[in-house]
């Protein structure tokens, strides 16, 4: 749980092909995000022009084509209560159009009947403005909706709507008077706004530089809508590191390391933008050692994804993954602290529940979840267990639901889903015997590596050298005063850097040069 002396970091690891977020509490991996660096990945919050495919009137709901291999679902109640205001704009959008006047020319309302036929509204091959609210997951498509919404820090915009709403945890009546007359004194016609949480005690400069940016990406799409009349992305949400900062971002936060002078900009100039006193927590990493390598990303990675989870003192959880189930199986292993079994269960038990908390939201676990605690006998350790996963569930963003344990032991927690499970796949082939299980023995890998060297300072190019290696087999050739490494150095005349890397193998290494180009592996 997060205490007040809580060290709060992000970690941005940014590779050619993907960025890694992950969220540490305490030096402890507690979120771990991934983002594609190439092509688009149809995630939460993204805007699309969309084509109705196929009508389904027994579900009330359309198939909708929004360029994704599988069709995406609209329901007729995530229409919005003001779809006709969308679908007019949509329809009548073209590029001799006063685009501006045209958005704050057109009247909202009448409201769609609640109960109301998906087939008396969409038509095929009608094109419709969609908001990804799901993500694809297995065989199904996205979950749309077509009441769009552009979520920053402090507000939301909500375009084509009438009214500013407050979030309710704002308990002062003076603030909430504050902030919704200066919120409604600077929105234009055609826009709604729920002011969020952490909007209270925000100056006057900061909502309003939010809003004028959240209004501009919404308008810089009407162009794409004019030009174009076919399946189109209109605009995305923010990246996963400010999608995730613009979420969790309070005074905790500690440090945000990036090791990438582009997105180290992108993600300075978005805290300078909703919260300005934090600009400065945004570090560039720029050493040569893996961002994720520095900060324990990595091994934790490793520790924590498996099928099997260790805790403390021998305890361990199995944690099996389906479609529909996710099952939590609770073992206290060759922990016994006392002869009592029933203080040993229910200690056993809220160790469980830290770690069940922590991988619910480092896996993004969602649907149902069975955790199989170990029996105890008393009610009050059964009560006492439900309400500390309660307490330890309060931080956790996705929506959630948690029931009292069974006589039987078992908890169940029900999760919002909204994308698919992370998994991390733990295990690997071996790169040194490649799964035959027979390698060159460590006897003589000594021999291999100073062969490997000689070979690429024999043409004289290089007189600097980087060894990467497993910190076990670094440990192997550095040890003592005459150490392998000093004895390569003095006999073949050069230079030898050793650097230790988490993600090899034992007897794993590369040969690169004093730039970082890979010469053997």
């Amino acid at each position: 749980m997060e205490t007040e002396l809580s060290e709060k970091n992000l970690i941005v690891d940014v590779s050619a092909s993907e960025v890694q977020i992950a969220l540490m509490e305490n030096h402890r991996l507690i979120e771990l995000s991934k983002e594609s660096a190439q092509g688009h990945n149809f995630s939460v919050g993204d805007v699309f022009l969309g084509k109705v495919k196929r009508l389904l009137p027994s579900l009330n709901a359309a198939f909708v084509d929004i360029g994704d291999r599988k069709e995406a679902f609209l329901h007729y109640l995530d229409l919005g209560l003001y779809f006709k205001s969308y679908d007019e704009f949509v329809r009548k959008a073209n590029t001799n159009t006063d685009l501006s006047g045209l958005y704050g020319g057109i009247s909202i309302g009448p409201a769609l009947p609640k109960e109301g036929r998906i087939e008396d509204v969409l038509g095929v091959g009608q094109m419709v403005m969609v908001q990804i609210t799901k993500e694809p997951i297995s065989t199904k498509g996205s979950r749309l909706t077509a009441e769009i919404s552009l979520a920053g820090r402090n507000i939301v915009l909500l375009p084509f709507a009438q009214k500013v709403s407050v979030s309710q945890k704002i308990e002062s009546k003076e603030e909430r008077r504050r902030l919704s007359a200066l919120v409604e004194s600077i929105l234009p016609t055609n826009y709604g706004a729920i002011i969020r949480t952490a909007a209270e005690g925000k100056t006057a400069a900061v909502l309003i530089a939010e809003l004028r940016s959240l209004i501009e990406k919404w308008e810089v799409s009407w162009k794409k809508i004019a030009r174009s009349k076919t399946v189109s992305l209109l605009f995305t949400e923010y990246s996963k590191t400010t999608t995730i900062l613009r979420d969790l971002l309070n005074e905790t936060f500690t440090n945000v390391f990036v090791n990438d002078r582009k997105i180290y900009e992108e993600t300075r100039q978005y805290v300078s933008l909703i919260s300005p006193e934090q600009e400065k927590i945004v570090k560039l990493y720029e050493d040569r050692e893996s961002i994720f390598d520095h900060f324990e990303v990595t091994r934790q990675i490793k520790s924590s994804f498996g099928k099997v989870v260790s805790m403390k003192q021998g305890a361990y959880l199995v944690i099996e993954t389906t479609e529909a189930l996710n099952v939590i199986d609770v073992n206290s292993g060759s922990r016994a602290k006392t002869s009592d079994h029933e203080e040993n269960a229910y200690d056993v038990n809220r160790y469980a529940a830290e770690e069940i908390a922590r991988q619910l939201r480092l896996r993004d676990m969602g649907g149902i979840v069975i955790v199989d605690f170990i029996d105890m006998d008393t009610q009050e350790h059964r009560n006492g267990l439900f309400k500390y996963m309660e307490e330890l569930m309060a931080s956790d963003r996705a929506k959630h639901n948690i029931l009292p344990l069974t006589k039987f032991g078992l908890m169940q927690i029900t999760r919002q889903r909204i994308r698919p499970v992370t998994r991390m796949e733990t295990t690997e082939t071996c790169p040194v015997c490649h799964g035959t299980g027979k390698i060159t023995s460590s006897v003589v890998i000594d021999e291999d590596i100073e062969r490997s060297i000689a070979t690429i300072l024999s043409n004289g190019a290089h007189k600097t050298l980087i060894l990467k290696v497993s910190p076990i087999l670094g440990a192997y050739l550095t040890r003592g005063f005459n150490s392998y490494a000093r004895k390569w150095k003095r006999r073949l005349r050069c230079r030898i850097k050793i650097e230790e890397t988490m993600d090899f193998s034992v007897l794993q290494y590369e040969i690169s040069d004093k730039d970082g180009n890979l010469l053997k592996s």
